[in-house]
């Protein structure tokens, strides 16, 4: 690392001046940080709804849920279960699952109700 060159403004402001390599290298070490920031903040807010009797997921699913899959489809595949034969299973059609699952549709609190029972999951698994 080099020596950063420092610079006082007229006004009195200092700047100062480094090579572009440390800049960018800086850059990444605070993107870095604020990932680790946004971790720990998630990490905290699950332990405190851990703490206040919130929502339990098995580790299968937490794991899917952070690969990008939704709550939905996780419980779905820790379930061994494809989407025709929960619909099935549910009563609603494979294509309303398909649309639940990729968020383009919201579900009914019935619908909701119809899946858990389905996958023999408490509701607010789903919720």
């Amino acid at each position: 690392m080099s020596a950063p060159q420092i610079i006082r403004t007229p006004g009195g402001e200092e700047l100062v001046v480094l090579p572009r390599a440390e800049y960018e290298a800086l850059l990444e070490r605070a993107e870095h940080a604020d990932e680790d920031a946004d971790d720990i903040a998630v990490y905290d807010a699950r332990k405190a709804d851990l703490a206040a009797g919130g929502v339990v997921l098995p580790p299968e699913v937490g794991a899917a849920i952070l690969r990008g899959d939704s709550r939905l489809k996780a419980i779905r595949h820790w379930r061994d279960l494809t989407q025709l034969h929960l619909a099935a299973k549910a009563d609603i059609g494979q294509g309303h699952l398909s649309d639940l699952e990729s968020g383009r549709r919201t579900g009914t609190p019935e619908t909701i109700a119809k899946l858990a029972q389905a996958l023999d999951v408490p509701v607010a698994w789903l919720s």
